[in-house]
């Protein structure tokens, strides 16, 4: 099945990314990442933004209210739901500056989990970490090369994750007590048609993949089959979330790093899909 994207905003960001959807935001917000803005984007397609350090990786709203991102090295959190709350700092989560926070997300029991990358994409520098409840970072997954998509099946039990070298997404299993567990591969994309970025885990249990150099969104099914395609008029596609008051409207975001404008005017733009299938609510922090 193909279905169509159009486009939301303007060219909005030189590297889109992280789209997430709260009703309490009143919108989607979503991240420059290497401009270290968090921004605001209305139903009309107006942009609020935020700068908040060196690269703002991940944003997701908190349980107790207010809002948790990701920096270069550290996390941040604002108490109000309000963009320009002020941020306090959890403290400096590594000191080594070739290294970077890149994707992340929450697990269904509030914990938050945040992979790295090294800036020269070295293989097997970055890591996915789990925050404690103090804000310090445990390895849960070691030496991984640009650390990417992450979200959980709607039961909870599984969660889907992208290293984008590999060229996979790899499924764990998750116990609240134990953690993840398992991994394994899920589904492969070809080569030719780009590799796994941002992703996202639609209520029926379709995982839907941001493909880098792909230009498109794939949709595999709970049993990792191809069953959709989202085909898009740029090709560094890289993150996905659903949104809308009903949650079925799909958010994309969209990179112009090293793009020539002239052949990809659109680059960098926020785009929409309407797949026919709803998402679920944004797993909070309780950090």
């Amino acid at each position: 099945m193909t279905i169509a994207a159009y486009t939301m905003t303007d060219p909005v960001a030189e590297h889109g990314e992280g789209p997430v959807w709260s009703s309490r935001w009143g919108g989607l917000r979503c991240v420059d990442m290497l401009a270290g803005d968090v921004l605001a984007i209305d139903s009309q397609g107006g942009v609020r933004r935020r700068h908040v350090g060196e690269v703002a990786a991940v944003v997701r709203p908190r349980v107790s209210g207010g809002y948790l991102v990701a920096a270069e090295r550290e996390l941040l959190l604002a108490d109000s739901d309000d963009l320009d709350a002020p941020l306090r700092s959890l403290g400096e989560a590594w000191t080594d500056p070739g290294v970077r926070m890149n994707d992340g997300g929450c697990d269904p029991d509030g914990r938050f989990y945040i992979g790295s990358m090294a800036y020269d994409e070295s293989p097997g520098r970055g890591s996915l970490y789990v925050a404690e409840p103090d804000g310090t970072l445990r390895v849960v997954l070691p030496e991984v090369t640009i650390s990417n998509g992450f979200d959980f099946s709607p039961d909870g039990s599984r969660a889907y994750y992208a290293d984008t070298p590999t060229g996979r997404v790899d499924v764990l299993d998750y116990d609240p007590e134990r953690g993840l567990s398992g991994r394994r591969p899920f589904a492969v994309v070809d080569p030719g048609r780009g590799a796994p970025d941002g992703l996202t885990v639609d209520a029926e249990g379709g995982v839907w993949v941001a493909l880098w150099q792909g230009g498109a969104v794939h949709r595999y099914d709970a049993g990792g089959r191809l069953d959709a395609v989202i085909s898009l008029p740029v090709r560094k596609v890289t993150a996905v979330a659903f949104g809308g008051e009903h949650l079925d409207r799909l958010f994309i975001t969209t990179s112009a790093l090293d793009v020539d404008r002239s052949e990809q005017p659109e680059a960098g733009a926020v785009f929409a899909a309407d797949p026919g299938v709803r998402g679920r609510p944004v797993l909070p922090t309780t950090l």
